[in-house]
């Protein structure tokens, strides 16, 4: 999974639209992008649209209302029926809200999605969910993914801004964001990074997916389809990489110890990790 498209779900043509757009996973959102008279109808697009969608093989999931609220009950009991592959978590203050979803999930999800429905959490959106990052493990059955989001954390913090004029992010953002990084590899799943919200800015975001890259990323929401393939570009290995890969591999098949010689320098067992990270096809 390199990127991951948001929907609004009061758009029918847009939640027909997503699944084609080439990410590699979908959210349908109930959340943020819905104003509230228009919740209802939402879950019915959004309940339709999963019961409608093809054959694509595309994971779908649905981003439901905060559970300190009173509107995720009915989103989860409308869509899950319709049998999304997950569920997009918004402001959990800790791992103990994945916890709580997972409960309501068996209680709601259909027999033949029983104990399947995925979890995808957007980490930092509260202060407690970001503190709770380095303080207790997120691992969970359920869960896919960890993504972190500045927007809705600079409201929580009362933040003007999020990023500096150079457009790199503040201490504390860019403090989430490592958070959020090593609290994913920790609970062994998919650490994604924020979306950019310029969507006028191809080069901009070019940038900023291949630096989440660099620092162990695996992926990167879109809130527009035209940033999808910029996303999959940067997190797609070249051939360059993979060709440094299997000579890695094949470099240690064919010693007996834990360290081989490539191109004259020593490699050991991180390489090796990466390599087969390489040739598994995850960045």
């Amino acid at each position: 999974m390199r990127s991951l498209l948001f929907a609004p779900g009061g758009s029918a043509k847009m939640l027909a639209k997503a699944p084609l757009s080439g990410a590699d996973a979908v959210i349908f959102d109930l959340e943020d992008s819905v104003q509230p008279a228009g919740k209802a109808a939402a879950r019915d697009l959004v309940a339709e649209a999963l019961r409608q969608r093809a054959a694509s093989g595309v994971p779908i999931y649905v981003r439901i209302n905060p559970l300190d609220g009173d509107l995720f009950e009915a989103d989860l009991r409308q869509v899950l029926p319709a049998a999304p592959d997950g569920i997009m978590l918004p402001k959990p203050d800790g791992p103990q809200d994945v916890e709580k979803l997972s409960r309501l999930l068996e209680a709601w999800e259909t027999p033949a999605m029983a104990g399947r429905t995925r979890i995808i959490a957007i980490c930092s959106e509260t202060a407690l969910g970001t503190l709770s990052l380095a303080a207790a493990s997120w691992r969970h059955p359920r869960l896919a993914g960890l993504l972190w989001g500045a927007e809705d954390l600079a409201a929580a913090l009362g933040a003007s801004a999020n990023r500096d004029a150079a457009g790199h992010y503040t201490g504390p953002f860019a403090l989430a964001r490592n958070l959020c990084l090593l609290a994913a590899r920790a609970a062994g799943v998919t650490p994604i990074d924020a979306v950019y919200t310029d969507t006028r800015d191809a080069d901009g975001l070019g940038r900023e997916a291949l630096a989440a890259r660099r620092d162990g990323f695996e992926a990167k929401a879109a809130i527009h389809p035209a940033q999808v393939p910029i996303i999959n570009q940067a997190f797609s290995y070249s051939d360059a990489e993979r060709d440094w890969a299997r000579r890695v591999v094949a470099a240690f098949e064919a010693v007996p110890s834990g360290a081989a010689l490539l191109d004259g320098r020593m490699i050991d067992r991180p390489h090796l990790l990466q390599a087969r990270r390489i040739l598994a096809g995850r960045a």
